[in-house]
C-alpha cells in the first residue's frame, strides 16, 4: 500500500513512542513530534484506521497503536521482545532510538562504501557531516561507523559514507582454545622457559602441574627476572599466580573487553570452572583477519 508523507510521519512517530512506553499514544504527542495541527493528526488517523495499520484505544489513559501491518507498510519487522541496537550522533548515544536496519548501497564501488540506516527513533537533529555510529549488534557485536551524507524524512533513513566497521564471530571463546597450548613446568628454570618461548615464538604461556594450570608466566616476567640479576628463581618463583579467567562460554566481544579492562594479553578459558587453556589477545585479532 502507498502511504502519503504525513501518513509515514505519523506512523515512524506512533512506533517510537509505542516503543518507550507502556500505555498508548495520544495523537497530541504525535503532533508535538512532527510539528502539526492535532486535528490534521486526529483525520490522519482515522483514514489510518480504516486501512488497518492503527488501532484505537478508549478510555482515559487511550489513544492510539500500531498494528503489525503498520511495521510492514514501513517494511520494519515488528518483535515481541526486541533487542535495542543503539546509534550515536558525534559520540553522543541517541536516546529513545533503535537501529532497524542497516543496508548497503555500494557494494560494488571500487572507491566507495555508502549504506543507509532504517531507525525506529527520532533522526531530525542528524545533519551531512556528523559521524554516526550503529550498534554494537546483539548477536555478531557488529559496530559500523561513518558520517551521514543525507537524510530521508519520510522513510526515517540516514545515508552515510561508511569509514569502518568491526565484527567479531559470535561462537564463545572455548572454540578458540589451542588443542596445542605451549606450557611451561612450574619447577622449569627461566632459560628453560626462555628457550620454550624462542622455539614456538610465543611471549607467555600457562604453568602446569600434573595437568593443572597454577599459574601465567611471560616474556616480560622473565626479562625482568633477569634485569635483576636472579638467575636461579624458578618459574614457580615468579609467574603470576592469581591469573584472570574467562568463562568458555563468554564470547570474543567478553575477551576483548578484559583484556582492555585488565591490560593483560591473555585469559585462562575455564569450562565448568575448571581452567582448561588459554587465549590470548593475538587469538581474538586472528579472527579479525580477512583471508
Amino acid at each position: 500500500m502507498e502511504l502519503t508523507p504525513i501518513q509515514k510521519e505519523i506512523i515512524i512517530e506512533l512506533i517510537n513512542l509505542q516503543r518507550q512506553k507502556a500505555s498508548a499514544v495520544k495523537g497530541e504527542e504525535i503532533a508535538e513530534l512532527i510539528d502539526r495541527n492535532p486535528g490534521t493528526v486526529r483525520n490522519q488517523m482515522q483514514s489510518l484506521k480504516m486501512l488497518g495499520l492503527v488501532e484505537g484505544v478508549p478510555g482515559p489513559k487511550g489513544g492510539y497503536r500500531a498494528t503489525g501491518d503498520a511495521y510492514e507498510a514501513l517494511n520494519v519487522t515488528a518483535m515481541d521482545k526486541e533487542a535495542e541496537v543503539p546509534i550515536y550522533k558525534n559520540e553522543e548515544v541517541v536516546k529513545g532510538a533503535t537501529v532497524a536496519e542497516i543496508s548497503f548501497t555500494t557494494v560494488r564501488h571500487p572507491d566507495l562504501c555508502n549504506g543507509r540506516i532504517k531507525v525506529l527513533g527520532n533522526i531530525k537533529a542528524f545533519n551531512s557531516g556528523d559521524r554516526v555510529q550503529v550498534g554494537p549488534t546483539p548477536v555478531n557485536r557488529l559496530i559500523v561507523r561513518g558520517d551521514v551524507v543525507g537524510r530521508d524524512d519520510t522513510e526515517n533513513l540516514l545515508l552515510f559514507e561508511i569509514t569502518e566497521m568491526v565484527s567479531l564471530p559470535k561462537k564463545s571463546v572455548k572454540h578458540y582454545i589451542k588443542k596445542d597450548t605451549i606450557s611451561v613446568e612450574p619447577n622449569s628454570t627461566i632459560q628453560e622457559a626462555a628457550r620454550i618461548f624462542i622455539t614456538n615464538k610465543i611471549h607467555g604461556a600457562p604453568v602446569e602441574d600434573n595437568g593443572k594450570i597454577v599459574g601465567m608466566v611471560t616474556f616480560m616476567d622473565i626479562g625482568e627476572t633477569l634485569a635483576s640479576g636472579k638467575m636461579s628463581l624458578k618459574i614457580k618463583d615468579i609467574m603470576t599466580k592469581n591469573v584472570i579467567t574467562i568463562d568458555g562460554e563468554s564470547s570474543l566481544s567478553d575477551a576483548a573487553h578484559m583484556f582492555d579492562e585488565h591490560n593483560i594479553g591473555r585469559l585462562i578459558v575455564t569450562i565448568d570452572g575448571v581452567p582448561r587453556g588459554m587465549i590470548s589477545r593475538t587469538d581474538v585479532l586472528h579472527e579479525l583477519v580477512i583471508y
